[in-house]
């Protein structure tokens, strides 16, 4: 089967906007970047959370129907990578590129402002710059497929967290199936109202940096970002070696306590990539610091990879960008291969003080460096509703 390739990254995080950035506060050693105490979301509560404090571009050039942040955050991410698309679309023909995004709030920021306004104007008119197709689930996609004049397919996966990792996997057959020859696959998720209220409602949201594997742990900080990738048959420094997906249909919002579903997709991932457990070098964790995930989770990655293979959860660095969590956590493994000469280890940033009824992981201490050369890396993803991805990545030899 022919190899697939992440050629070339765009990205904007809690972290920062850009490889350089980005990759430099993921390894700082000395304390932990990307969150911040903010009351602007919910006025009655400080909480943190992973906000993009770049500049988001300006979109007023366009219909009111693509404006918004979410697209606002895409653009961020793929004018770093414009120059390299664009080159894709002259050699293959705007025919043969497509977009293949993950998302799970598109435009709903922007709904929520306009039934404001809505509301306190006396519920006559909706504001002009709100547009409906704004909060519309394709609108990410068709966002870029226009910034970039290209008519191949072009949607969203729209499975909560496991969206963005499950859009690289699509991405993936399309270009083996021979459809396409080049895709611009990632995702984007932007923070608003509806979104944090509704997993403070389920008790879910700490109002502290999160926590994960801690005995301590209260829960998920909510995050906000875009990653895009140029995925093509081209060979470059960084594969997508396997990909696996599942689905548990074991409750709405809580994890198959059996972690059946999430082992079968990373066992997916390593049947794909050809791959023992032993071969890979990190794990980069769903690692949400909720009761059940991290429960549920350790006892998956101990039961098939042992408790010595270093393991980490970056959303204390980025909040949990949920739609777009797959392909963030997958673009810092992409760092991790790439912008990365120390052969550093992304850090689990948390409070040291084990949970007993956990499953005992190898947890990357903050500086530390991998013992072994950096080459095969696993990044794993689990939504609710059991939709689970698992996605490994490869340095290229």
């Amino acid at each position: 089967m022919s190899r697939i390739y992440l050629n070339h990254l765009g990205i904007v995080c809690a972290l920062g906007a850009g490889n350089t950035e980005v990759a430099a506060q993921l390894f700082r050693a000395d304390q932990p970047a990307g969150l911040i105490a903010d009351s602007s979301v919910l006025a009655e509560r400080t909480l943190m959370l992973g906000a993009v404090a770049a500049p988001v571009a300006s979109l007023d050039e366009l219909p009111a129907a693509m404006r918004g942040r979410n697209n606002g955050l895409l653009r961020l991410a793929l004018e770093q990578i414009r120059v390299q698309a664009e080159a894709a679309i002259a050699r293959y023909g705007a025919s043969r590129v497509g977009v293949i995004l993950g998302t799970s709030t598109s435009g709903v920021g922007e709904g929520e402002a306009a039934h404001l306004q809505r509301r306190q104007s006396g519920g006559e008119a909706w504001p002009p710059q709100f547009h409906y197709v704004q909060q519309e689930m394709g609108t990410p996609a068709a966002f870029v497929a226009a910034e970039l004049g290209v008519c191949g397919p072009s949607y969203v996966i729209s499975t909560a967290c496991s969206s963005s990792a499950k859009a690289l996997a699509a991405a993936a057959r399309l270009l083996r199936s021979g459809q396409l020859d080049a895709v611009i696959a990632g995702g984007a998720d932007s923070l608003s109202k509806f979104t944090v209220s509704g997993f403070a409602a389920l008790g879910a949201v700490s109002d502290e940096r999160c926590n994960p594997c801690s005995k301590n742990r209260k829960g998920i900080n909510i995050g906000e970002g875009a990653a895009l990738f140029l995925v093509t048959l081209e060979p470059s420094e960084v594969s997508l070696l396997g990909w696996g997906e599942s689905a548990d249909a074991h409750h709405m919002s809580a994890p198959d306590p059996s972690g059946n579903g999430p082992a079968a997709a990373i066992e997916a991932a390593l049947r794909r990539a050809e791959l023992e457990p032993a071969q890979i070098d990190y794990i980069n964790l769903h690692g949400t610091a909720t009761v059940q995930n991290d429960r549920m989770e350790t006892a998956v990655v101990q039961r098939l990879f042992g408790d010595q293979t270093p393991v980490s959860s970056t959303k204390p660095l980025t909040g949990h960008t949920l739609g777009a969590a797959g392909a963030i956590e997958a673009a810092l493994c992409w760092l991790s291969l790439r912008e990365n000469p120390q052969s550093l280890l992304p850090p689990h940033w948390w409070d040291g003080e084990s949970d007993p009824d956990l499953a005992q992981l190898a947890l990357v201490a903050p500086g530390t460096r991998s013992a072994r050369p950096l080459r095969r890396l696993l990044s794993q993803s689990f939504a609710f509703g059991g939709s689970n991805a698992a996605v490994v990545l490869g340095a290229v030899e």
